[in-house]
């Protein structure tokens, strides 16, 4: 099961550069702390990127962690901690989103997009912004969290998803467009 946090008071007596460099050394327990410590914001991230989807989300958290674990003898502390785990979940996340796409053609994604542009109301049921983000093809959801949410450059995210640079950002547009209609189809 996925832990979400730790009790407050233990976060603020948590000495972060201690437990990296005991985990780095191969302290589970100094991992957990560190896991704890971590896994809220990204869970939060993943979730984004993957749509709203808990399991697959609470899946790529998990093997976000395990990455870091793997490669944590080799973090040289030139950004925080938090920062470079946070890199890790989403690398991990694009690289399942990656893999997702593989087999999709642009008819594909364009017919998605077509599909999703129908407003999402149902009686007695309100539109959030996470449901109508949610509601994105995979591709589009990812270039608009990324950027627009996470603040990564257009640079970032196409050498993250493997698109060019046009790509990513025609992709927001259309992710832009789409939740505008969502949400004016709401107010409506």
């Amino acid at each position: 099961m996925l832990v979400v946090s730790a009790p407050a008071d233990t976060l603020e007596a948590f000495d972060e550069a201690a437990a990296v460099g005991r985990a780095a050394r191969g302290d589970r327990r100094a991992f957990e702390q560190l896991y704890r410590r971590h896994v809220g914001r990204v869970y939060g991230a993943i979730w984004r990127l993957v749509g709203g989807h808990h399991a697959r989300a609470e899946e790529l958290t998990q093997e976000a962690f395990i990455k870091a674990w793997q490669a944590l003898p080799d973090f040289r502390g030139e950004a925080a901690f938090g920062t470079w785990l946070y890199r890790v979940a989403v690398n991990a996340a694009m690289m399942d989103l990656r893999s997702r796409s593989a087999g999709e053609d642009r008819e594909t994604d364009d017919a998605a997009l077509a599909q999703v542009a129908a407003p999402l109301t149902s009686p007695g049921v309100g539109l959030d912004l996470d449901r109508a983000v949610a509601s994105l093809p995979p591709r589009a959801r990812a270039v608009l969290v990324l950027y627009d949410i996470e603040g990564w450059t257009h640079d970032e995210i196409a050498g993250g998803l493997g698109m060019a640079v046009g790509s990513s950002k025609a992709q927001l547009h259309r992710a832009r467009q789409l939740l505008r209609q969502r949400l004016e189809g709401h107010r409506s």
